[in-house]
């Protein structure tokens, strides 16, 4: 396809997502389905065109001044892949091109933000999450906005259970990867130039060998910070697919024991595969209608890791669709969630007993006002300071840029160059 024929399908695409509320990916899958003749670049192309414009929705309708599906992909082609206007002008106007750019058209295409916009244009997040910005990020809520609109890397974590960083870098050397900052197990391939594929690293012999699983490096990093040692009796209660379930394995060496619980048993169904995969050996798996079996290791855990349910804000370089998507009510049926399952969490814990507080947020509803929320109505748990955390995990660096007390952390693309993550330490006295 030429990027006449690329740009059309975008503006397609983009079209079928606001008029039938689609996810994207199901619109794309379905645009796919329906033409045959796009490559696999093509698709990629479509796919990367649609989710940038959905990154930056509201700086490119401000910049275009429309809000259509096609002003959205002009902005992409002139703001974020930054074509020449002379190919952008021939591309629209060509056979299988979306129709000639109008003179209002072409003059935004040298258009610029001016610096007195208002943060959630700039930022690009939703007008209505603005206070909520300010409260944590102040006047550089648009700057964290920005970031959280851009392409994310690929972060894979190397199993320390069956290979070493040092092998799985040699593996992936043909796509650019890296060690990350942070971790060493964790290993950045970069995201692609405008409309670039990203390698699919789940084809490779590596992952067939169970060498890595993908994952956010944040992610990783508030696994570390659990400081789950071997020998130790951890809960991870809502385990989800398992991710931070196989990096907690890894850390506690396969020695000692996770009880692994999420209330919803098609979350939890890909875990059985994938610690096979990874050569897990220290799980117990709970049945999602046997919440019985949970409540029977109250008074036994050294650790309880809470993956709280949350709105997902941290990961909005991966699903750029979603916060749009989101909604006031979809928050508080959130901030429910994690209240019921911070008090199931305290009810399985005795004196010593860390529970780990973690959400892919960046909200302060969800975050610090929730563990004020927790601690206020629970005073036999006291709050651990993350710097001695940081410390003993060999990651002191972290806390140098946080947005939040000292008793928390807040990951963010901004300042630590990952998803946004929240994760907040309570001990039981």
């Amino acid at each position: 396809m030429q990027l006449g024929g690329r740009l059309s399908a975008a503006i397609e695409v983009l079209d079928e997502i606001e008029t039938r509320h689609r996810p994207t990916s199901a619109a794309l899958k379905d645009w796919g389905r329906a033409h045959r003749f796009a490559g696999s670049g093509d698709r990629a192309a479509i796919g990367n065109l649609v989710f940038d414009a959905l990154r930056r929705k509201n700086s490119l309708c401000h910049l275009m001044q429309a809000d259509t599906s096609r002003a959205l992909v002009i902005g992409v082609a002139a703001q974020a892949w930054q074509l020449p206007h002379e190919e952008i002008a021939a591309a629209f106007a060509g056979k299988f091109g979306p129709g000639p750019l109008s003179d209002d058209e072409t003059t935004r295409l040298s258009a610029s933000l001016t610096g007195d916009e208002p943060d959630w244009i700039s930022g690009d997040y939703p007008q209505w999450l603005d206070d909520a910005f300010k409260t944590v990020f102040g006047e550089k809520s648009a700057d964290q906005g920005r970031a959280l609109a851009m392409r994310a890397p690929l972060d894979l974590r190397t199993n320390t259970l069956k290979t070493t960083p040092e092998k799985l870098l040699k593996a992936f050397a043909k796509f650019g990867a890296v060690q990350s900052q942070w971790l060493p197990e964790a290993i950045r391939i970069a995201p692609p130039k405008a409309g670039g594929r990203t390698p699919n690293v789940e084809v490779e012999p590596a992952h067939a060998k169970g060498w890595f699983e993908v994952q956010d490096t944040a992610s990783q990093i508030v696994a570390r910070l659990a400081l789950a040692n071997p020998g130790m009796q951890v809960a991870d209660i809502c385990a989800g697919a398992g991710g931070k379930t196989l990096a907690l394995a890894a850390s506690m060496a396969n020695k000692g024991q996770i009880h692994v619980y999420d209330n919803n048993k098609h979350r939890l169904r890909p875990i059985f595969e994938r610690i096979g995969r990874a050569g897990v050996r220290n799980t117990q798996i709970i049945p999602a209608d046997e919440p019985q079996r949970l409540e029977a290791l109250a008074g036994r855990l050294d650790t309880i890791f809470i993956d709280a349910p949350c709105t997902g804000t941290g990961s909005w370089r991966r699903k750029p669709d979603a916060k749009w998507r989101l909604k006031p009510e979809t928050l508080e049926q959130r901030l429910s969630d994690q209240q019921t399952v911070l008090q199931t969490a305290a009810s399985l814990a005795r004196p010593g007993t860390r529970l780990v507080y973690v959400t892919c947020s960046v909200l302060p509803q969800e975050n610090t006002q929730q563990v004020e929320k927790f601690l206020s109505q629970n005073p036999r748990f006291k709050p651990v300071p993350i710097a001695q955390i940081a410390q003993k995990s060999g990651l002191s660096g972290l806390v140098a840029n946080n947005h939040t007390d000292p008793n928390s952390l807040l990951l963010t693309p901004l300042d630590h160059d990952t998803d946004g993550f929240f994760i907040s330490i309570m001990e039981m006295i």
